[in-house]
């Protein structure tokens, strides 16, 4: 079978532009629909052992639900993913009052982050993107938008293999004034398609993690041995979420940074994450040019949102593996550093690699 691209219109934003469904079929199973608001993807269909597809990802039904607030679902966040201590930070001896949206804090990038805002989208023909399928995401953030100085365009690409069932993200932007840049999507995965995800098995190559004070900002790294945070070898995600762990009790779960041990390949990516789920045999393996990656165990849904197949969403039916910089980075001289200069370009990829358990 071959790759193909369809579009339907999703709703009109309050302005009354519309906003546009564009869904990629690898012809093997796997396709993805994406909306021009925030770059969301709103499904994701993976095929099981049986070769039988289920959307794996946590969406809403329809344009109103994501116009109003909710947790980032499938989105792309930015300008500065993650949080940011106070929404403050120090730029070549200038300082940025950001906008606060998570208590004392800035969280991906504020209350109007790139997950709310209008992107230009364009579906790129198998010709145009070699043997794959792909769309092109486009967006300008203004100087001084959110309180993040230099404007920036960003490019953002979603591909699926014709050969494999991948999914890769691209991330490109340049600045014309120093500022930091900090992208990743926020796709909350469930590789059963429903239920909870207590029972997936999760494998994250990292022996350090930012453990987080009450606000839950890193207050730096720390050994993952002998901690429930030990995901070295593939463990079940609810095997150890309710120990009396402090880091656990104060992020309600997971929702912390690990540096990833990266090792060498020729594509500039490493292993950041496997996700397995036994009943369905789905597999999941996520690799990226980032250092870190963000393990949310969905803590915080509460049953307040329904999903786009009308169930409830609770604690624990999603979670979230968000490839990136580490949380603060601009107020943590001993983290790689997320800024960016007039003259640099901003790059960063994560592939999703689906298959099955043998």
């Amino acid at each position: 079978m071959t790759s193909t691209i369809t579009s339907r219109e999703f709703g009109l934003m309050p302005d009354g532009r519309v906003v546009t469904e564009h869904t990629l079929d690898n012809g093997h199973g796997l396709s993805l629909s994406v909306i021009n608001l925030g770059g969301i993807v709103t499904a994701l269909r993976v095929p099981d052992r049986h070769g039988q597809a289920a959307n794996v990802v946590l969406g809403l039904p329809t344009l109103a639900d994501y116009l109003k607030p909710h947790p980032h679902f499938g989105a792309i966040v930015g300008r500065h993913a993650n949080r940011i201590a106070a929404g403050r930070f120090t730029l070549d001896g200038v300082t940025h009052q950001l906008g606060l949206n998570n208590g004392v804090n800035a969280l991906h990038g504020g209350a109007t982050g790139f997950a709310r805002r209008y992107w230009e989208a364009v579906p790129l023909s198998a010709d145009e993107s070699g043997s794959d399928v792909a769309i092109a995401l486009h967006y300008t953030s203004a100087d001084g938008e959110e309180g993040y100085p230099g404007e920036l365009q960003l490019a953002v690409r979603y591909t699926l293999a014709a050969q494999a069932n991948t999914w890769r993200i691209d991330y490109s932007a340049v600045t014309d004034k120093p500022t930091v840049v900090n992208l990743s999507h926020h796709g909350y995965f469930n590789l059963a398609g429903s239920g909870s995800v207590m029972d997936h098995r999760l494998t994250l190559p990292a022996s350090r993690y930012c453990p987080v004070d009450d606000t839950l900002i890193p207050t730096g790294l720390a050994d993952v041995a002998g901690t429930p945070f030990d995901f070295r070898a593939a463990t079940r995600i609810g095997e150890r979420i309710r120990q009396g762990h402090e880091q656990l009790m104060r992020a309600h779960g997971y929702d912390h940074n690990w540096a990833l041990d990266r090792t060498h390949s020729a594509d500039g990516l490493a292993l950041a994450a496997r996700l397995e789920h036994e009943a369905t045999g789905r597999v999941m393996e996520v690799h990226t040019s980032e250092p870190g990656v963000q393990f949310y165990s969905g803590n915080f849904l509460d049953g307040s949102l329904f999903g786009s197949a009308g169930a409830s969403l609770r604690q624990g039916d999603g979670l979230c593996l968000e490839t990136q910089h580490f949380p603060d980075s601009p107020n943590q001289p001993a983290f790689p550093s997320t800024v960016l200069r007039p003259g640099e370009r901003f790059h960063s990829a994560t592939e999703h690699r689906f298959g099955v358990l043998s």
